[in-house]
């Protein structure tokens, strides 16, 4: 098998991964994107948001999280999709939000003979030290804007390292 790396030429790239990724990994994602977008730097990227699980693949996030990028002019059309293989070769950067995911994807990692990721928890980027970014998916729109804030610090502070 050919391993191509996903990076643009002299750039790197990056996969946001949470449970299901319908709430934290696309908003992550999408924050991220505009973020380098903003900054001029999004050609140098390849951005995409994964989930641990199967159980929402080919899914639109959650309708909080829509309305919270929203909220702050942000928009995304990207479906939820499963972590595969592949992506533990061609993705430079795998960010999760939780000690579970982290878990997860460690373990897949281990079974994968050629895998390149650096696969660290997105909070260990935020300048609040808040390692954890909890899922708001049962809570309420006030649990989505904190998880927003969190990606905004952390998403922030890795885009400053790597760009």
């Amino acid at each position: 098998m050919i391993v191509i790396n996903m990076a643009a030429p002299g750039g790197s790239s990056v996969l946001f991964v949470c449970l299901g990724n319908i709430c934290r990994s696309p908003i992550a994602e999408a924050v991220f994107r505009k973020m380098a977008t903003d900054n001029g730097v999004v050609d140098k990227w390849v951005i995409d948001s994964g989930a641990t699980s199967d159980w929402n693949i080919g899914s639109a996030p959650d309708a909080r999280g829509l309305a919270c990028l929203r909220k702050h002019g942000i928009e995304t059309d990207h479906r939820a999709r499963q972590v595969t293989k592949d992506d533990f070769m061609t993705f430079d950067h795998i960010l999760c939000m939780d000690e579970s995911n982290l878990r997860d994807l460690n373990k897949k990692a281990n079974s994968i003979k050629n895998s390149k990721a650096k696969i660290e928890l997105l909070g260990s980027y935020d300048p609040e030290k808040q390692l954890i970014i909890q899922d708001p998916y049962y809570g309420s729109d006030k649990d989505f804007e904190t998880v927003y804030g969190q990606c905004v610090r952390c998403c922030k502070a890795f885009l400053e390292q790597y760009s």
